[in-house]
């Protein structure tokens, strides 16, 4: 089924939120952080306070173009979709749907099963403050697993772990990060996963581990924060579309 020229039907603010998300499914493929046709990223729609893009259920992320998105509300009703022939996953809609329905601070939010957070999602020990790469995430905060999530009632359980943080391993299952914005949970995602392969790999070597002081880790988290440097993501997504536009485009259609 052909996909409607979506560019003529939604509006400006819309279209450049549909390419920005694109844009990330896209990245995710490319830094080998799929998961077949699995997972989402979903971005709040611009003006309005219930309504956010994901992705079709059943194309592949590097299949991912601006107008195959689709568009739901908070309740899990569809609003507009382009391609009728796929419809969304309900674990996608109820993960992130708790978290754009309570954080008014998130407009993107980006949930993994990578090898690597997958695998470190089952440490007892969590993610560890072992190098620079996962000292900056010095709130990340974990969720314990409830099965496939499906059920409406573990939303409330997701948002009270999450808290205000925008960094959570869902323990047994996986990764999730949020952002204001596209580029930043893009950003946040990616450190975070070479945080968990670093961690692996250093366990992996059999030998004892050096960490930081504690205060050393507290000092290195805080000068990440968005507000005491600048706001990881922003300053880096110009390079990451360039990235996309030289191997394909099509993101953009």
């Amino acid at each position: 089924m052909e996909i409607q020229n979506v560019r003529e039907i939604v509006s400006e603010e819309e279209w450049d939120a549909r390419v920005e998300l694109a844009a990330a499914y896209r990245l995710i493929a490319h830094y080998g952080m799929s998961d077949m046709i699995y997972n989402h990223i979903t971005s709040a729609v611009p003006g309005s306070h219930d309504e956010f893009l994901i992705n079709p259920f059943g194309l592949l992320y590097e299949e991912i173009t601006a107008s195959s998105l689709v568009k739901i509300n908070l309740a899990g009703e569809v609003l507009f979709n382009p391609n009728p022939t796929y419809g969304i996953n309900p674990a996608g809609y109820v993960i992130h749907s708790a978290i754009h329905g309570a954080r008014e601070d998130v407009g993107c939010v980006i949930h993994t099963h990578t090898r690597a957070g997958v695998a470190l999602s089952a440490l007892e020990c969590g993610l560890l403050p072992l190098t620079q790469t996962s000292m900056r995430f010095g709130n990340v905060t974990y969720h314990d697993y409830e099965g496939v999530a499906v059920d409406l009632d573990e939303r409330e359980r997701l948002v009270a772990d999450l808290g205000d943080s925008n960094v959570m391993i869902l323990r047994n299952h996986g990764l999730l990060t949020a952002g204001p914005t596209v580029p930043e949970a893009f950003n946040t995602m990616y450190w975070l996963e070479m945080a968990c392969r670093i961690q692996l790999d250093a366990l992996a070597c059999n030998t004892k581990l050096i960490l930081p002081e504690d205060a050393v880790a507290k000092k290195t988290a805080h000068l990440f924060e968005p507000h005491v440097r600048r706001p990881y993501g922003i300053m880096e997504w110009p390079a990451m579309l360039r990235l996309l536009d030289r191997r394909d485009s099509s993101f953009r259609d």
